[in-house]
């Protein structure tokens, strides 16, 4: 048996005879072993489910069921592809998780590493708790307290404006800021409880690669650029390659809780078209061509960023 490092960081091991192979399989057993739950919970609660995908292609009748339901092919996508209401709401799902990727997602990063230089740890410790209590809320909550801090009548922005003798603004109902409440509100939920994984890849960096930069000469801004940017970018490119591939996967708590009829132009999205059309309208296999049509195209995304990913940086996810 002989083992090698790949670019990315990982060991490949190549064996002379399936006999080499197996007696490796047996004498790494238990990690075979403890692995086997997860293999099952997937196949239960990840691939069987795929069976009903099936419905996507079907006029699903719940009282007929799958097997009784009549085929009618590709009707739904099509449907759902000459729909302009659907073609708008895409374009806002296409929209907000552009957004999303492009303020959002650097944020952690940028919080990792500010914490990362803070030297006085009580004072670090205050500042991580704060910082990660909103990841523990619903959205529910932080709806609530979104809603009111732009509330036009007692919100604090509104109350501020007026000092300014500017009229309130109903930020909620005009379709020109739900995206931005949206974005933001996501950043202050969740942008610290994502600065952990950072945060540990930056403790594995060896110190002394610190110590001879600042030998050298080299400030702190030099050191963060120079040795820990480049030791969490393999980290930073499977967050990264995660990110894309739920980029239509937005959240329908997180729109939901926002949404009203006054900013539904910009601001609904797939999840919460499939909910309404759906659990209400009861159209099940159309929502399902949708949830496929999601399915599919985040597949194809997290397949053609890895393979980018893979031939720029050598790091991927497989």
């Amino acid at each position: 048996m002989a083992s090698k490092t790949d670019s990315a960081g990982q060991t490949v091991y190549t064996f002379a005879s399936r006999k080499a192979k197996r007696a490796f399989v047996m004498k790494h057993w238990p990690l075979y072993v403890i692995s086997i739950p997860g293999l099952i919970y997937f196949v239960i609660f990840k691939y069987i489910p795929l069976l009903g995908s099936t419905i996507a292609f079907q006029n699903y009748n719940i009282f007929k069921g799958i097997a009784g339901s009549p085929w009618v092919g590709l009707e739904h996508f099509k449907r759902m592809f000459a729909y302009d209401e659907f073609l708008t709401i895409l374009k806002n799902t296409l929209l907000i998780g552009m957004y999303d990727l492009l303020f959002a997602f650097p944020i952690p990063i940028i919080l990792a590493l500010l914490l990362n230089e803070i030297r006085f740890n009580g004072y670090k410790r205050l500042l991580q708790t704060v910082i990660y209590m909103p990841h523990f809320l619903s959205w529910v909550i932080v709806g609530g307290i979104v809603i009111g801090i732009l509330s036009p009548s007692t919100g604090i922005i509104n109350h501020v404006l007026g000092l300014f003798h500017i009229e309130p603004i109903y930020f909620l109902g005009e379709n020109s800021y739900i995206r931005s409440i949206l974005i933001t509100s996501g950043i202050w939920k969740d942008s610290g409880w994502g600065t952990i994984i950072y945060l540990a890849a930056i403790a594995g960096i060896n110190p002394d690669l610190y110590e001879a930069a600042e030998i050298d000469g080299a400030g702190k801004f030099r050191q963060v650029m120079s040795i820990t940017v480049p030791s969490i970018l393999p980290t930073i490119t499977i967050l990264f390659l995660l990110h894309i591939g739920s980029f239509l996967d937005f959240g329908f708590e997180r729109v939901y809780v926002f949404l009203n009829s006054l900013n539904s132009e910009n601001g609904q999205i797939l999840d919460t078209y499939v909910y309404r059309a759906g659990l209400i309208d009861r159209q099940y296999s159309y929502t399902t061509a949708i949830g496929l049509f999601k399915s599919v195209i985040g597949l194809l995304l997290i397949m053609l960023g890895n393979t980018l990913s893979k031939r720029t940086t050598g790091n991927g996810l497989y």
